[in-house]
């Protein structure tokens, strides 16, 4: 028998009989401060006001709905590439867009999205201390909904807001602990930015060019 041939025989005999380890406890990096939902959502704003980014807070999903209708109208879109989620799907349907709105395939080639202008989302969470919204991006279809489009709208509600990162982590952690969880999680902190010619700030290089925040409550 060959060393790999040892090798592989003893990883799987020991397959499944270890018990899973604890996990680690969260370093306190910042101290939580527990502050209020409204505490929270104007943070937010100002984060992401700071990046380029939309942020737009309404009372109800009506006022969201009416929103979304003037977005729209103001940047000409005729058509959007929709999350098959459920703030998502009852957004659209409440907004009842005049445009073709394609529910987001699991897994589609990028060449067939290219000319949708803009992508409506659902964040998981929201980041107050820096403005980001975090998406479970469980498809690679999902995925390319949060960078292809040259417009991102994504969707929440007041209830997802966190205080910062640390704040999450048990939540992210547990969720990325399960055995069935496939994909990514994805960070978008404001439009797509990058500055590495000349120190010029260019927008909408290697992913959206324009992000509107959509906080419902």
């Amino acid at each position: 028998m060959t060393s790999r041939s040892i090798v592989l025989q003893r990883i799987q005999e020991n397959l499944g009989d270890s018990a899973l380890p604890e996990r680690p406890p969260v370093p306190v990096v910042w101290p939580p401060v527990n502050p209020t939902p409204e505490e929270l959502r104007s943070r937010f704003v100002e984060e992401l006001r700071s990046v380029h980014g939309e942020p737009v807070t309404v009372s109800n999903w009506e006022e969201a709905a009416r929103v979304l209708r003037e977005l729209a109208q103001s940047a000409g879109w005729s058509q959007s590439l929709v999350m098959d989620r459920p703030l998502v799907q009852d957004l659209v349907s409440k907004a009842d867009l005049a445009w073709e709105t394609r529910v987001l395939p699991e897994d589609p080639p990028a060449r067939d999205l290219a000319d949708i202008p803009v992508a409506i989302i659902q964040a998981d969470y929201l980041l107050a201390d820096t403005g980001s919204s975090v998406v479970v991006c469980e498809r690679p279809g999902e995925r390319l909904a949060c960078y292809l489009p040259p417009a991102c709208i994504v969707v929440a509600e007041i209830g997802q807001l966190r205080e910062h990162l640390p704040a999450l982590w048990n939540e992210l952690a547990t969720k990325a602990a399960e055995p069935d969880r496939r994909g990514e999680f994805v960070i978008i902190t404001g439009p797509s930015r990058t500055a590495d010619i000349e120190k010029i700030l260019i927008l909408g290089v290697h992913g959206p060019k324009r992000l509107v925040v959509l906080i419902v409550g």
